[in-house]
């Protein structure tokens, strides 16, 4: 295809390029809103008010002090490579806050969102801190 000028163009399908944006942010929709149900259930097993969930920053200040963990470390999920290490004991310590094993902390690592959903529907309950 040639345009005014003579120049060749490429034809490109603005349509399907909509539809997989639309269908893309619905997903991140979808899982934003799993995740925000998730936390709200495990807040309140943990005692702490569900709607903190809601509020970016402060939901992650919470879970650390759900995981028996300084509430401030999350600032240090700003910094690269360090992030990781500190997302790695996040999840490690909150599986000990609700009596699970090793094993379902690495499902918390590897398997973010499922795991979650297990740590607040399942029959998990909250013991706080273990050393």
């Amino acid at each position: 295809m040639y345009d005014t000028y003579g120049l060749e163009t490429t034809s490109f399908d603005t349509a399907a390029l909509a539809g997989f944006f639309a269908t893309y942010s619905l997903l991140i929709v979808a899982l934003c809103v799993v995740m925000i149900v998730a936390y709200w259930k495990i807040f309140t097993k943990a005692g702490k008010p569900g709607w903190a969930s809601l509020i970016p920053f402060y939901n992650y200040y919470t879970l650390f002090q759900v995981a028996g963990m300084n509430g401030w470390m999350f600032l240090l999920l700003c910094l690269p490579i360090v992030n990781v290490v500190v997302l790695i004991m996040l999840y490690i310590n909150l599986a000990k806050a609700f009596g699970k094993s090793g094993g379902f902390a690495a499902g918390l690592i590897f398997l973010n969102t499922i795991f979650l959903l297990i740590l607040a529907f399942g029959s998990s309950t909250y013991v706080g801190k273990q050393d």
